[in-house]
């Protein structure tokens, strides 16, 4: 005769329990319980669990049958009154629960997570030098993941919302001892900077048409005064002497043709009479052909 053996597979965890936040656990504050993704279930349910063969990691998925709302988290520990589970604060937030609400709690096999991507609720978590390294650091605390949670981190005694907008190979990934790649995408209310484009100057001139106006006249001209005796008495006029024109001074008109860059040094022409004159000058000069002069006296014979 020949015997048959059947592999027994596990059947699944699935009960009903009152759920409250951490801060309800009686007799000690669990700080560490709500930097997670971990609950506290009574003895009960491990002595259940461990009859049922359940497989490890022990993960869970999490269901408000009043709202509809699914999420999955792993355990921390089996210390919780009989017929109360313990959850932390973010996890009741994202399911809808209050005090005292009924939980459906049955057990979970998750594939393992190979990527994630997530979505800071506030601007504030751009001020982390590091974000992936804090990530990592806070979701050691964490078993599983589920797509749409909005998950809270602690850093540097401040808490950070993320919400989890992907998660691959699944809705809902196990994160326990896995490789898994992380992105972040922009927080909410956050719009990139504008970026100001500086054009060539060249171009920029070609599209600005040049303002042309007239020159203004200005009041001051430089040695434009008078001439005054030192004596006080008044300076004879030559009939001959041309008489003193205040010229009016101009502001010059600007180079729109200049180019950045360059530099002209440009030298004023001399004028047609003013070349003559000088050529006139040059041509009748002679040197030391003045007259002598003895600075003595003579005297009267």
């Amino acid at each position: 005769m020949f015997g048959f053996g059947f592999l027994e597979m596990p059947r699944p965890f699935n009960t009903q329990y009152r759920c409250y936040s951490v801060s309800m656990l009686p007799g000690q504050e669990r700080q560490d319980v709500e930097k997670g993704g971990k609950i506290i279930m009574p003895p009960s349910a491990l002595d259940q669990l461990t009859r049922l063969n359940i497989v490890y990691p022990m993960l869970f998925k999490l269901t408000n049958p009043r709202e509809g709302r699914i999420t999955h988290c792993g355990v921390l520990e089996f210390v919780a009154d009989e017929g109360k589970i313990y959850l932390p604060y973010w996890m009741m937030q994202n399911l809808l629960l209050d005090e005292g609400d009924l939980l459906n709690i049955e057990s979970a096999s998750l594939p393992v997570a190979t990527f994630s991507k997530f979505q800071p609720q506030s601007e504030d978590f751009l001020d982390i030098s590091n974000p992936k390294a804090v990530l990592e650091n806070a979701l050691r605390n964490f078993a599983c993941l589920t797509s749409g949670d909005v998950v809270a981190i602690t850093y540097n005694e401040k808490v950070y919302e993320l919400r989890v907008l992907e998660t691959k190979p699944g809705k809902a990934v196990s994160i326990i001892e896995c490789d898994m790649n992380v992105e972040f995408a922009p927080p909410v209310g956050y719009s990139e900077p504008k970026k100001i484009v500086k054009k060539n100057q060249e171009e920029h001139m070609d599209t600005i048409e040049p303002i042309t106006y007239e020159p203004e006249d200005q009041g001051f001209i430089a040695f434009a005064g008078q001439g005054i005796r030192l004596d006080g008495k008044v300076r004879k006029v030559k009939d001959d002497e041309p008489p003193v024109i205040k010229a009016s001074y101009k502001r010059g008109v600007p180079d729109y043709d200049y180019h950045f860059g360059n530099l002209k040094f440009i030298r004023a022409p001399k004028k047609d009479d003013d070349k003559k004159k000088e050529s006139a000058e040059t041509s009748t000069f002679e040197a030391f052909s003045g007259a002598g002069k003895s600075l003595r006296q003579t005297k009267a014979v």
